[in-house]
Order: structure tokens, then sequence, then C-alpha cells
């Protein structure tokens, strides 16, 4: 389980954290909801330990953040933020390959290999494996930068609004594919989702924020209702029911 308990973060005296405590369960999807700013993403950041919080405690697997070694960590957890710019030119093997840093080093074994290939094959890209990066769609490129977190095979997978420009099929592919790892595999994926949909048809779990403070919390079919969707958006959202799937109808 992760434990965040009265967390803070604040740039240039401006609290972008502020007080937030939340409960991570194992072998669930959880996905993080919002308005732009809410502190989504630097939360995802400080669980991850790749920015550091200015108070409060993180504790995972019954651990306190700081006292984990790095590349344990990076067995134990992997994140794929927002934006991802590397200045040489790699193949989407290599690119994957990374993943598998924390156990190689840098030398990969016949095992690391295997680890490569089956991410590479998740994400349906096994035709590109020795495409470069830079000849790929931006959908093809999210896909790639997703198959090397899987290839890291950590127990906690953190994905900073992973759908950015992907089409509506390998959207829906990546959200199967993540609900799937968490069935088959016990994987626990922590997630930041702009569209309250995928999030409604995905997640187990939904923490929303807003100015920094997490405002609502809970299974997502209590989350997806007109009133909490309210108090998250300023917006009236109706909800429908869809094979069983709560829907806001947000665009009307």
């Amino acid at each position: 389980m992760v434990e965040v308990k009265n967390v803070s973060k604040a740039y240039g005296g401006k609290a972008v954290v502020e007080n937030v405590s939340v409960r991570i369960a194992k072998g669930t999807v959880t996905s993080f909801i919002g308005p732009n700013g809410a502190g989504k993403s630097t939360l995802l950041s400080m669980v991850s330990r790749l920015i550091k919080k200015d108070s409060g405690e993180i504790w995972i697997e019954g651990r306190e953040l700081g006292k984990w070694d790095n590349n344990e960590l990076a067995k134990t957890i992997s994140i794929l933020k927002q934006s991802n710019h590397i200045n040489i030119r790699l193949t989407v093997k290599d690119l994957v390959g990374f993943g598998r840093f924390p156990y190689s080093q840098g030398r990969l074994t016949k095992e690391d290999r295997r680890f490569i290939d089956e991410a590479i094959d998740y994400m349906e890209l096994g035709d590109m494996r020795d495409s470069y990066l830079d000849q790929l769609s931006g959908g093809q490129r999210q896909r790639a930068f997703i198959s090397m977190v899987i290839a890291q095979n950590t127990d906690y997978i953190l994905l900073d609004e992973p759908l950015n420009n992907l089409d509506m099929k390998h959207s829906v592919q990546i959200m199967k594919v993540l609900k799937n790892m968490v069935a088959d595999l016990g994987k626990t994926i922590v997630l930041v989702l702009h569209d309250i949909n995928f999030a409604s048809c995905y997640s187990d779990c939904i923490v929303a924020l807003k100015n920094g403070k997490v405002v609502r919390e809970g299974p997502t079919a209590d989350m997806i209702q007109t009133p909490v969707l309210r108090d998250i958006y300023d917006m009236h959202i109706p909800i429908e029911t869809i094979n069983g799937n709560k829907i806001a109808v947000y665009f009307s």
C-alpha cells in the first residue's frame, strides 16, 4: 500500500499541494482527476520521489519514502511523466530496454530481453521494435514509453496523463492493458487522467484534487455522481449509465 500523510509542496511561496492525505490500496487502479493546476501531477511526482516534498510523509509497503535506496525504489515504483524528451536517437527496442536498467545496470541478460519483448508486444509495437522514435507518430511514441515502464516490472506503476496524443483505439487499448496487469499480475496502477469517462470505466478508486487539496475520494461508483462532479469541476454534469458504466455527459 502507498500512504500519503499530510504532504505539502509549494513553489515561490504558493502551495501547489497542501496537506494532502491519500491511501492507495494494492492491486487497484486509482485515478487522480481534477481541474488543471489542481496538484495531481505534483502529487504523483512526490510519491515517486521525482519531486521532493516540503512536509509530510509518504509510506510505501510500510517504509517511509526517504528510507528507500534509489535502485530498490526503482524496482518497486515506475513513473511515466507527461513530457518525455530524449536527446539521442533510439529505436523502440533501445528505449524499452532502459526500463530494465535497475536490474541490468546496462548489461542486458536473457531475462531482461524477455521482459523487453513482452512489453513491446503488450503495446502492439512488434513491427516497430527496430524503428527510431523520430519515425513514429506521437501516439506510437507514447505507447513505446509505456512499454518501457511495463518492462521495468514494478509493483506500482504511476502514469501522468498516459492517454496524451493517443487516438480512441489506443487509449482504450492502454487502459485495458493496465486493467489486465492489475487483474493478472497484481500490479497497482495510479493515473492522472483528464477524461473522467476513462476514469469511470477503468478505475477502482478515484481521488479528486482541486486547488492543491483532496476534495473528494472513494470508489468509482460513488465518485461519478452529478453532485460530486459539481464540487470538483464547478459544472453541472449529468450521468448516464451505458453498458453498466457511468458516463459523464459533460459536453452537452
